[in-house]
């Protein structure tokens, strides 16, 4: 259940050009949080800004009672968090959201991400290969210092492949083709999307084409994170095929491929 807490900041530190690491000593949130949930994070001790900052998990360390945030250097919120130091008290709410989700049956699957997208899928890796699953990570990012977490996949144990548009890392072009060339090698059970809406569009249409199960998570402004102001609201498809709405903070971030409508 979701709860507003302060936390410890134990770790923030820059990990490419525009991307930060945070690490955050929350117990509660820790302990209750499932990859694919994100949290609320205010950016400073006042009232400006007034909205807190929706940031995704990377990292849940139950053990230690920690959680892992990356996030992107956008905007004066996210300016402002780059100046908090190591052992400063942070205002935060979660875990939010609806995580991903498998099956037992699921033993071969890919995590496919781009830019900011990768984040939330390092956690998500873990646990599937805790759980004794294959795990393909296809990675992609417009140039090599956007590329995120590939040493942490590695690490984990995923398989890690790699694409950049301008060819400075892996193949040159995007992600979607690193997938085309793993449905040609293995059967895989199901995929998992996080990135940016054209290649999440490229990753949906594909995946239904080769009839693999895909869940995404859709990456939207939030006003609340908790479904009160109804500010990041989605076209869907519901179990009838009604054309209806949902909240991506509340009835998300993740969805499965059939649900969503693109327009």
């Amino acid at each position: 259940m979701p709860v507003s807490l302060k936390g410890i900041i134990t770790s923030n530190e820059r990990i490419l050009p525009d991307f930060y690491k945070m690490i955050i000593a929350v117990p509660q949130i820790a302990n209750e949080a499932t990859p694919g949930q994100f949290v609320m994070l205010r950016t400073s001790t006042g009232l400006d800004p007034f909205l807190k900052r929706p940031i995704s998990l990377s990292g849940i360390d139950r053990d230690k009672g920690t959680i892992t945030l990356i996030y992107h250097v956008v905007g004066r919120g996210t300016n402002l968090l780059t100046g908090l130091e190591k052992s400063a008290e942070i205002e935060l709410v979660g875990p939010l959201g609806k995580g991903f989700g498998w099956n037992e049956e699921d033993r071969t699957t890919a995590v496919v991400g781009g830019g900011a997208g990768i984040a939330p899928l390092v956690a998500l890796a873990e646990e599937l290969i805790k759980q004794g699953k294959e795990v393909y990570a296809l990675l992609g990012a417009q140039t090599k210092d956007k590329l995120l977490e590939v040493e942490a996949f590695a690490a984990l144990g995923a398989k890690v492949r790699i694409a950049t548009d301008d060819g400075s890392s892996g193949e040159k072009g995007f992600v979607t083709r690193l997938l085309e060339e793993l449905s040609q090698e293995t059967k895989i059970d199901k995929v998992f999307c996080c990135g940016p809406l054209p290649m999440t569009k490229a990753v949906v249409k594909m995946t239904k084409e080769l009839f693999i199960p895909c869940e995404v998570s859709l990456e939207e402004r939030m006003g609340c994170g908790f479904g009160a102001c109804i500010g990041c609201a989605c076209k869907v498809r519901d179990e009838y095929g009604t054309i209806t709405y949902k909240k991506v903070c509340q009835d998300g971030p993740v969805f499965t491929s059939c649900e969503v409508i693109f327009e």
